[in-house]
């Protein structure tokens, strides 16, 4: 595989296969830990959905709670 850099950018072309290739490795880790940090952010987002859901289902039974306890103390 033998490789010639083309002119004014990060690419190589092999002469073999004439495919492109990047050998730009430090774009590639900035893609990776671009991608890993919005991963991240995603899993935090998803954390915080399912905490608001549990809380919205707490809040419900308290005011049933509550509601039977009115009940009873009306009737009493």
């Amino acid at each position: 595989m033998s490789l010639v850099q083309i002119p004014g950018t990060t690419l190589y072309r092999d002469t073999t296969s004439m495919a492109l290739v990047n050998r730009d490795s430090s774009g590639l880790q900035e893609y990776q830990n671009k991608r890993n940090f919005l991963a991240t952010q995603r899993q935090e987002i998803n954390n915080m959905k399912n905490d608001m859901i549990e809380v919205k289902k707490d809040i419900s039974e308290i005011k049933q709670l509550m509601l039977q306890l009115i009940g009873k103390n009306s009737n009493g």
